[in-house]
C-alpha cells in the first residue's frame, strides 16, 4: 500500500518454525470490499519489478495468492510496531481490523484467478543452501515445495523475489534501530545463526522456484 503493502518481508523468516505473528480478530474478510481498498496497493504491488529503495534497494514483494491470514498477521504487526519499516507502519496504523481482513481475503482470492499452481517436488537445492535449509527446518513450516505452509499464517516463499527475502531475513538480525528490524520472541533468535551470505545463498535458490505467487496490476481494482 502506498510505498508497499507489506514491504518490509511479507515474507516472514526464511524457513524457522513458529512463523505466525497474532493478528488481531476481525470479521471475515471479504474479497470485494479489499478490491475496493487495494487502489493504495497497486502503485508498488501491482507493477512488475518494481523496486524500494529503504533499507536498500530490493523488489517489494508479490502479494497476490499469498494466504489471507499471513497477510493480514503481517499488517497487524506493522499496525503494533513489531515491524518497523517506517512508511508500512504509517499505512499500517491507518487500517481497521476490518480493513485488513478485507485486503487480506482479497489478495488471496485475486492470486487464485488463473495462478499456476506450484509443483509438489521442486529442483533440488545445491548440497551447501540444502544443508542451511535443513538446519533451519525450512520445509516444516513452508512445505516440502515452500508454496505449501503447515499453518496459513506462514508464508509461501517459493519464487518470492529473493532479494526481498534476503532483506527481510535481515530484518529479523537487526536489533536497536528505529526503523529497521522486526520484533518477534523466535525469529531473531533463529535468524541470528546464519551470516548474511548463507541468508542470500539460501533466498536465491528459493526465490528461483516455481511460485504460486504473482505480480497482476489487471484486475487489482476493476
Amino acid at each position: 500500500m502506498k510505498r508497499a503493502l507489506i514491504s518490509s518481508v511479507l515474507f516472514a523468516g526464511l524457513s524457522f518454525p513458529a512463523m505466525a505473528q497474532d493478528a488481531k480478530p476481525a470479521g471475515a474478510g471479504s474479497a470485494a470490499a479489499g478490491e475496493k481498498k487495494a487502489a493504495m496497493c497497486i502503485g508498488c504491488h501491482g507493477i512488475k519489478g518494481y523496486q524500494a529503495s529503504f533499507p536498500e534497494v530490493h523488489k517489494v514483494p508479490m502479494i497476490s495468492g499469498q494466504g489471507a491470514k499471513f497477510i493480514a498477521s503481517s499488517l497487524d504487526a506493522y499496525r503494533k510496531g513489531d515491524r518497523k519499516h517506517p512508511t508500512m507502519r504509517g499505512i499500517a496504523g491507518s487500517l481497521t481490523d476490518q480493513d485488513i481482513a478485507d485486503l487480506a481475503a482479497f489478495y488471496e482470492q485475486h492470486g487464485k484467478a488463473g495462478a499456476a499452481t506450484a509443483p509438489e517436488q521442486v529442483p533440488a537445492a545445491p548440497p551447501a543452501v540444502a544443508e542451511l535449509l535443513t538446519k533451519g527446518a525450512c520445509a516444516s513450516c513452508h512445505g516440502a515445495n515452500y508454496s505449501k505452509p503447515s499453518d496459513p499464517a506462514y508464508p509461501k516463499i517459493a519464487g518470492q523475489h529473493a532479494d526481498y527475502l534476503f532483506v527481510a531475513l535481515k530484518a529479523y538480525k537487526t536489533e536497536g534501530a528505529a526503523t529497521l528490524g522486526r520484533g518477534n520472541p523466535i525469529r531473531p533468535a533463529q535468524a541470528k545463526p546464519f551470516t548474511l551470505p548463507q541468508l542470500r545463498q539460501s533466498a536465491a535458490y528459493l526465490g528461483s522456484l516455481p511460485a504460486e505467487l504473482r505480480t497482476d496490476k489487471e484486475g487489482c481494482v476493476r
